[in-house]
């Protein structure tokens, strides 16, 4: 089924094309089976918001395709996003579990597959499928070490200097490697990224203009350009 968004929605879990390595994708095929009968997919078009911080849980989003971004905000109105969920993702599953409300809010960065599961029939899926069960504990535990890694980077890192230059090195994990350097797709504004590293828009700006006349990294739209990897790890002593 096509969508104003350009997607091809696949309302069937058991013949989906677009499976990942994640939560829901790698269940046994009975589990997959019963997750269609209790599933909703839908389409989004990029900045939709899925749920808000602070509101009470209704269920889980499973993203299939596509990305979404995951913030908080503190009380004077500062953003930070603590990561940038990829397809293969399950969304407000720590709420959903616990019953508490959602503890981040979540935007979709560009057009999305998403999958909605209600909390009392996700709830009782968990109960009577061992694998599924396992799955949540597992990408909750991932979840916990994500933040482990976030906070270790922004709490360690002496200069927004060194918080940029870890993300980028993150980012380059999954780049091209070219003649002229690592080459990097990164849909984010200056702002966004701001978030990420807990800085201003300005700022990130002023560093990745350093980095350009250092000829460590170059942004140009949505390309990143590393020209120097060792320069940048020297940078966050690896």
């Amino acid at each position: 089924m096509s969508t104003p968004y350009g997607l091809q929605i696949t309302e069937n879990c058991v013949l989906c094309k677009l499976r990942h390595t994640g939560f829901f994708c790698d269940l046994s095929k009975q589990s997959i089976e019963d997750l269609d009968k209790i599933k909703y997919a839908s389409a989004f078009p990029p900045g939709a918001v899925l749920f808000v911080e602070g509101q009470a849980p209704r269920g889980v989003y499973v993203l299939c395709a596509g990305r979404v971004k995951l913030t908080t905000t503190s009380r004077d109105g500062k953003t930070l996003i603590l990561r940038i969920a990829q397809a293969g993702e399950v969304l407000g599953l720590n709420s959903t579990v616990s019953g508490k409300p959602y503890e981040l809010t979540a935007e979709t960065l560009q057009p999305c597959q998403l999958d909605f599961v209600k909390r009392d029939e996700f709830l009782k899926f968990l109960q009577t499928h061992p694998d599924a069960c396992l799955h949540a504990a597992q990408h909750l535990s991932q979840d916990c070490q994500s933040a482990y890694e976030m906070i270790r980077s922004l709490g360690l890192s002496h200069s927004v200097s060194e918080k940029l230059a870890r993300l980028l090195l993150e980012w380059a994990t999954d780049g091209e490697n070219t003649k002229d350097g690592i080459r990097i797709k990164i849909a984010l504004t200056h702002e966004e990224i701001a978030q990420l590293i807990g800085t201003s828009r300005e700022t990130v700006t002023r560093v990745l203009g350093e980095f350009r006349e250092k000829e460590f990294a170059q942004l140009r739209g949505s390309t990143l350009l590393i020209r120097n990897k060792a320069a940048l790890e020297k940078l966050v002593g690896v």
